[in-house]
């Protein structure tokens, strides 16, 4: 028996015992090949509620029910739904959508600003650094994951052909959102980590084991750079719908380029 912690046990089969293409066989290509993870309530009631719109289907887990909605970009349909929160579930979520038919996904959410960055300011995530564990389960033990380049490059022509400005860089993904000791946060701004979140290495790491196009936006909402924590009021952020309709945009600009 390994003396080594369980999560470093990176077992490189690629089938499963529980597949989700088998599990949703009979529901393949339910929902458009293109898909936006959103993880704005709010944004997400407002497209409800617009006429352009259509349930698709629904993923559900034991806390309820996540609808798929797709909405119409001119001829095309982007199929949209909030991903939970936390590695496990948005992880297992993008599984199922992928299994459901999506090939291009993008994820657009809120972070912690690590570095200083302003209330609002979009960023790329190009690299995340593994503090979590579900990316452990799609590929072996390192310190960091690397963003799909071919999404970050769309993402980043995208931001520079409408004039808007943005930072990357590496993202601190973390499981334990009360964990986050001055200590800890000092040793990954001193790695280069500029936001902290809760999914993205997860979403790099499965976007890659099932070979799928894949980019990610995140807007700085709180701030965890200084001696004590400021909620800069992060949910109300108009950041938030714009950086839902640069994901809807990247995403199909990145579904053409491949």
């Amino acid at each position: 028996m390994s003396g080594d912690a369980p999560i470093l046990e990176f077992d490189p089969d690629p089938v499963a015992l529980i597949e989700p293409g088998e599990v949703y066989r009979k529901r393949q290509g339910s929902i458009p090949p293109v898909a936006v993870l959103c993880f704005f309530a709010e944004v997400l009631e407002e497209i409800v509620a617009s006429d352009d719109v259509e349930l698709v289907t629904h993923l559900v887990a034991a806390h309820g029910s996540h609808p798929i909605h797709a909405i119409g970009r001119g001829d095309a349909k982007v199929a949209v739904f909030h991903p939970g929160v936390g590695a496990p579930l948005a992880a297992g979520f993008l599984e199922e959508a992928i299994a459901l038919g999506a090939r291009t996904v993008v994820a657009c959410g809120g972070a912690g600003a690590v570095a200083e960055l302003a209330a609002g300011d979009i960023v790329i995530p190009t690299s995340a650094l593994r503090d979590e564990g579900t990316s452990y389960h799609y590929m072996a033990p390192s310190r960091t994951v690397d963003a799909d380049p071919v999404g970050v490059g769309v993402a980043r022509a995208a931001l520079e052909r409408r004039g808007i400005s943005y930072r990357e860089g590496m993202t601190w993904t973390t499981d334990g959102l009360y964990r986050e000791t001055k200590g800890r946060i000092e040793r990954r701004k001193a790695e280069g980590c500029i936001t902290v979140e809760m999914e993205a290495a997860a979403f790099f790491a499965v976007a890659r084991f099932r070979g799928i196009r894949f980019a990610q936006l995140l807007y700085a909402g709180d701030d965890v750079s200084g001696d004590t924590w400021d909620s800069r009021a992060w949910t109300t952020s108009p950041s938030r719908a714009l950086t839902f309709d640069l994901a809807v945009e990247i995403a199909l600009e990145l579904d053409r380029v491949t």
